[in-house]
């Protein structure tokens, strides 16, 4: 008796996934857009700026337009660190996991449908592992949907500025067949780093190297960014890549009081992109402008004595002149009585005299 073949649509399925694992995106470039390589070199555009004042320190292409791939979860920190502060969301609010979120592709942390998990796990998720279900999930417990968190996205892109950007993703992944790529440029993503990082719990979540996300099955995390223990400083922000976009990245570092920003958008290569990354950095401190000296603290005024408890009862103070016409005035009037006694005296005297 032979064994049943397996369906020709199951054995379609599994070597489709077989070809993926083995990092062959050719096999499902059917179900992608086809849309342009938008990669430069050493980049297709990039800026630096002091995330404090919004200098720009350097800048080559900076407006160049590209694919921004996983990049714009930063877009999604900030969105959902903006509804936590407005009171809207909590970090320990759970969020389901809905089946769409569940069948995301590309780097997840595989959350499976009717999971729950805080929004601060999550949130972990989309920064260190790039999770592209995480960042369906979350869009979907906040705006009740992915395309209505992406017109939030669009509309804060709108309130900062980034003129040339255009969000139809929540993830960044390359778009589907009938879909438009998400496009941005290296100045854009520069005005959007510097708005997240407004919000200091964003470093948190950026700085992370490496952190579990759960026991059962066990699965570690561990961040993109390897400028994290390379660089002085970096403490973010969000790498991204798919094919035709190249390797991109935002960058930020802290030395002293100087907070650097520098973006890279459409590299050919991972190696190239970080190194370039680093010295872009490296770059923006050294012609960032010094940082004004605090002024010294001024000192506390020394106390004021209390009066002594007699002069209060002595009634006002008089100026110096005053004291001295007024002593002057009644030596005069002493001296007139003085005179007057005497010739009072003489007069009684004579009195007597003639009697």
């Amino acid at each position: 008796m032979h064994a049943r073949l397996p369906s020709a649509a199951w054995r379609a399925g599994i070597g489709l996934a077989c070809l993926l694992a083995a990092g062959r995106p050719d096999a499902v470039r059917a179900a992608r857009a086809q849309i342009e390589t938008r990669i430069g070199t050493p980049y297709l555009g990039a800026i630096v700026t002091d995330a404090d004042t919004g200098m720009i320190l350097y800048e080559d292409r900076s407006d160049a337009p590209g694919y921004p791939a996983s990049v714009l979860k930063v877009m999604d920190l900030l969105l959902v660190l903006q509804a936590i502060q407005a009171g809207k969301l909590q970090p320990d609010d759970p969020v389901r996991v809905t089946a769409e979120a569940a069948r995301i592709g590309g780097s997840q942390v595989y959350l499976q449908e009717n999971e729950s998990f805080t929004v601060d796990e999550l949130l972990y998720a989309l920064m260190v592992q790039s999770a592209n279900d995480a960042a369906t999930a979350l869009a979907i417990h906040i705006a009740g949907g992915k395309d209505r968190f992406v017109e939030m996205m669009n509309r804060q892109a709108r309130s900062l500025r980034m003129q040339a950007t255009q969000f139809h993703s929540v993830h960044g992944l390359p778009p589907a067949a009938g879909q438009q790529p998400d496009v941005s440029t290296a100045r854009d993503l520069a005005r959007l780093a510097r708005a997240v990082l407004a919000y200091p719990a964003s470093l948190r979540y950026t700085s992370t190297v490496e952190r579990p996300f759960r026991e059962q099955p066990p699965f570690v995390m561990r961040s993109h960014n390897s400028l994290l223990f390379t660089c002085a400083g970096c403490d973010g922000m969000k790498t991204g890549y798919f094919r035709q976009a190249g390797y991109s990245m935002i960058a930020t570092a802290k030395r002293g009081d100087t907070r650097i920003i520098a973006v890279l958008l459409g590299c050919p290569d991972k190696k190239t992109r970080d190194a370039k990354a680093a010295e872009l950095l490296a770059l923006g401190f050294a012609r960032a402008p010094a940082k004004p000296a605090a002024p010294p603290p001024v000192p506390a005024p020394a106390p004021t004595p209390a009066p002594a408890p007699d002069s209060q009862a002595a009634g006002p103070r008089w100026p110096a002149w005053l004291a001295v016409l007024a002593a002057a005035a009644l030596a005069a009037a002493g001296a007139g009585a003085g005179l007057v006694i005497k010739a009072r005296r003489r007069k009684f005297y004579r009195a007597n005299h003639q009697l």
